[in-house]
């Protein structure tokens, strides 16, 4: 049987009309099935070429979203979210344009070449544990017949994990008597964070955790805990997190005072909302922060939860101390400056943020000009980041304190020439009541430019505020104040390391950045 794809104009000799025929129709009909497909192949070409250009237009337009200047105009959390969102979005869509393009090359058309630079993935930790899979050749003898030779390998690492899974420990402690004198030998229990309770140490501390740093509230956990079999009530949850902040307490203490151990410490304050059952409705509190310096090589903070934001706070928990407190504005510091022997230190932060509200409402070219100046600080300390306390100090003398000497020149200026009153009069006059403070880091080179070091890690709680809305109780936000302070200290050691593991110094001294 001819095929159709297969003839020639020697097939066509010596045929009956009647054969001639029926030929010419297989091949109108073949002809028309071939360009159906190539109108076919043609459309889902031009469907793909118009959906990677829409994909590429929509990648475009989110790295212009992400990066441009409205995202300025967002606050920190909703900048958070917004990032989150469009990195999601930006994966997702380089997903279906890789899947696209791979289409595009299995039929034949040649995709642009991608001259896009591949970021370099950062290496998995150390510690992980690794599981090793060996690919090699069923055969390894060549086609000439000689056995090949093993000249190297190629190693690449992708990362898995194990859900949660919950386990049992059984505890099988033997009883031993002797008939003679009729005494029992036994083992006895070891101590428990929960005596004669089901959880051990490890699950009491994924609760607390789950709860106060992943803020999760109690209700979620009972339900992630039931798709394991496991039925943990939400209100035997809560008997864990509360016995296990009392056991805490010593260290707590202790905690504290090895926070209050340094010279240099960061001081702020939040709001946290509290559940006030007579009124119906919550009320104001707030959580005091404290915290190691920023340069400190053992960084540490804790937090104290209070029913109110006068000073008395702060002069209680930080009685006995002397050194280098760094705060913001706020008047209450003012006081606990007074006590003891203490030097107060301003936040740098706070003066530009005044100037950056000028500049995003158009008030005043003051505002740019200020920003300039400040900036080039900021550069200097990124510098001096990873060197010593006293070359850090001689780097400020030289660099950071002409700099302020002239930028303290120009506010006096600037301020005679703007009315009183203004948004520009104020932000002028924060920084000038307050420049002894701005410029103590100058002389201590243990002592940051601003107090960001303390706003990041105060940051958990305005999260958990979003999480679980209030604290139930006074004794409630005191146990979430020790839990944390515990695990936001070893996270910020972790991040610590971390740090300065990875930071490289170059021959001349400088960090490379």
């Amino acid at each position: 049987m001819l095929r159709v794809d297969q003839l020639s104009a020697q097939d066509f000799v010596g045929l009956s009309p009647g054969a001639a025929a029926e030929l010419a129709a297989r091949v109108l009909a073949h002809v028309g099935e071939q360009s159906r497909q190539i109108e076919s192949q043609a459309q889902a070409i031009g469907f793909r070429d118009a959906k990677i250009a829409s994909i590429t237009f929509e990648l475009r337009r989110l790295k212009a979203w992400r990066f441009g200047a409205k995202t300025e105009c967002m606050s920190a959390e909703q900048r958070q979210l917004f990032e989150e969102t469009l990195a999601a979005d930006q994966a997702d869509l380089e997903a279906q344009l890789a899947a696209l393009k791979a289409a595009s090359k299995e039929t034949g058309n040649t995709p642009e070449p991608d001259t896009r630079r591949q970021p370099k993935r950062q290496a998995l930790p150390e510690h992980l544990k690794r599981i090793e899979h060996h690919h090699e050749p069923e055969n390894t003898t060549c086609g000439c017949g000689e056995a090949m030779v093993r000249i190297g390998e190629d190693v690449s690492e992708r990362l898995d994990i194990i859900p949660a899974q919950f386990f049992v420990h059984r505890h099988i402690r033997g009883k031993w008597a002797c008939k003679c004198c009729q005494t029992l030998l036994q083992e006895p229990v070891e101590p428990h964070i929960i005596d004669k309770g089901m959880p051990t140490a490890g699950l009491v501390a994924h609760t607390t955790v789950s709860r106060f740093v992943d803020h999760i509230p109690y209700y979620r956990q009972e339900q992630i805990n039931a798709r394991s079999g496991v039925h943990t009530p939400r209100s035997t949850l809560a008997s864990w997190s509360g016995q296990a902040g009392a056991a805490l307490l010593p260290l707590y203490a202790a905690h504290r005072e090895f926070v209050l151990s340094c010279a240099v410490v960061h001081a702020d304050e939040t709001p946290v909302a509290m559940l006030d059952p007579g009124a119906g409705k919550t009320k104001r509190a707030y959580v005091w922060a404290y915290a190691r310096g920023g340069f400190d090589v053992s960084p540490g903070v804790v937090y104290e939860f209070c029913l109110g934001r006068g000073a008395r706070y702060p002069l209680e928990f930080l009685k006995g101390w002397s050194g280098t407190l760094i705060s913001d504005g706020y008047g209450v510091y003012d006081q606990v400056l007074k006590q003891e022997t203490r030097i107060g230190a301003a936040c740098f932060a706070h003066a530009r943020r005044k100037f950056d509200e000028l500049v995003k409402d158009n008030l005043s070219p003051v505002g740019t000009q200020a920003l300039q100046r400040m900036a080039a600080l900021y550069q200097i300390e990124r510098q001096v980041k990873g060197f010593s306390a006293e070359d850090r100090q001689a780097i400020r003398q030289s660099s950071s304190k002409p700099l302020c000497e002239d930028l303290h020149a120009w506010l006096k200026l600037e301020r005679q020439r703007v009315p009183e009153g203004g948004a520009t009069a104020k932000a002028i006059d924060y920084s000038l009541n307050r420049w002894e403070a701005l410029t103590t880091y100058l002389a201590d080179g243990n002592v940051q430019i601003d107090n960001n070091h303390l706003e990041n890690l105060i940051r958990p709680w305005a999260m958990g505020r979003r999480a679980w809305l209030f604290a139930g109780s006074e004794l409630a936000g005191q146990r979430a104040a020790i839990i944390m302070s515990l695990v936001q200290s070893a996270l910020c050691r972790m991040r610590h390391s971390a740090d300065y593991a990875d930071r490289r110094t170059m021959p001349n001294g400088l960090a490379s950045s």
